[in-house]
């Protein structure tokens, strides 16, 4: 089968799309991927999204309408990429659509209910190209128990498990998630959990100190040295304190905190606050391996933050003895990843197969993940 899987994650970069052929299901899963590209958010839609994402300037028509102007940009993506690729559109078999994530409380509160909310209305996408969709892939892992999060594991366990060999699989997008493949070949032995902030907190540095959206390569990071009050209070952040499985977003780790943390440590050079962001995130990174993943003989590492090499430096001292690589040292795709993680899950849904993880998301069972909206019209 061939089909497309969409992504757009909590940093906002941009909307990943990416064309599969996709054979099989649960471990005999064989994937190729034949394009990507990753299509950039209007700076209007930018804006509403992060309008969107906080309770004091969240308005209600403002999330109506942004769910299908969201829908109408995925759509959008679909295009530009069968456009660019000459693929043929009545060979496609299914879209695959994260959506935009808006909000997620993976914990139940005194008020509020465990409970996600992605965007980007998939009926919109299946009437424009005349294909099925399968979205709202973390729902139903959250009515069974879990957490909704982390989602990814499923799709690495079939696509990266080696026998005997301890593998890591780290994306670092705006937050980090880690996903250990043991060795044992039992998926009930996986283990996935977020480790902290990612790109997020680097990339809001870099936006309100440079007017920039990120740390292009790491070379303002590289040039700082480490504010030592500053990482101290970092490290003392009671998500690190908790116990996998366990999720976290933009509540925690987002613009908000981003601004308290440069209002207080505004009399120290930018550069250096961006590299104690960076190095943060490396440590939230390497105290998870060395706290939950061992013995850990490979570290490989996917996402924007892979672009950044002050970031891969300090996870490759930080974490001694253990082997640091990229998709790209293994031949893949590191911006990819997430968006061909979806497309595993969705064929997994056709199959009516589960591909959720209890084990990293909390889940009390396995689960067929996503709903499907199916051809509209013939």
């Amino acid at each position: 089968m061939y089909a497309i899987g969409l992504m757009s994650g909590t940093s906002l970069d941009g909307i990943d799309a990416a064309l599969c052929h996709i054979e099989g299901s649960g471990i005999d899963t064989k994937v190729e991927l034949l394009a990507f590209e990753t299509y950039p958010l209007s700076e209007v839609l930018r804006k509403k999204i992060r309008e969107s994402c906080f309770v004091e300037t969240c308005r209600i028509d403002q999330l109506c309408s942004l769910n299908f102007e969201l829908g109408y940009a995925f759509s959008e993506a679909v295009s530009h990429l069968l456009d660019k690729t000459g693929f043929d559109r009545s060979k496609l078999d299914f879209i695959a659509n994260h959506g935009q994530t808006i909000f997620h409380i993976p914990f139940a509160g005194e008020k509020l209910m465990a409970s996600t909310l992605q965007l980007g209305e998939s009926s919109i996408i299946a009437y424009e190209h005349q294909c099925q969709v399968i979205d709202n892939f973390r729902v139903m892992d959250m009515a069974s128990g879990g957490q909704g999060a982390p989602l990814v594991p499923y799709s690495e366990f079939v696509l990266y498990s080696q026998k005997n060999k301890s593998i890591a699989l780290l994306n670092i997008g705006g937050i980090g998630n880690v996903t250990w493949l043991d060795g044992s070949m039992d998926p009930s032995h996986v283990l996935a959990f977020d480790t902290g902030p990612g790109n997020m907190m680097i990339n809001a540095s870099m936006n309100h100190l440079y007017g920039k959206p990120y740390d292009d390569g790491g070379q303002i990071g590289k040039s700082g040295h480490l504010i030592k009050e500053m990482i101290e209070e970092l490290k003392d952040h009671p998500y690190l304190q908790l116990e996998p499985p366990k999720s976290t977003g933009r509540e925690m780790f987002g613009e908000d905190v981003v601004l308290r943390y440069l209002e207080k440590y505004k009399d120290y050079p930018k550069e250096d606050i961006v590299h104690t962001f960076t190095y943060f995130t490396a440590y939230c990174v390497s105290e998870a391996c060395k706290k939950y993943l061992n013995p850990l003989d490979q570290l490989i590492v996917a996402g924007g933050g892979v672009h950044n090499q002050c970031l891969m430096d300090l996870l490759s001292s930080l974490l001694d003895g253990v082997e640091v690589l990229s998709q790209e040292d293994l031949g893949y795709n590191s911006d990819a990843k997430e968006a061909i993680a979806f497309v595993v899950m969705a064929n997994e849904t056709l199959h009516h197969q589960p591909s959720n993880m209890p084990s990293a998301t909390g889940a009390d069972r396995f689960v067929v993940l996503g709903k499907v909206t199916p051809i509209p019209f013939k």
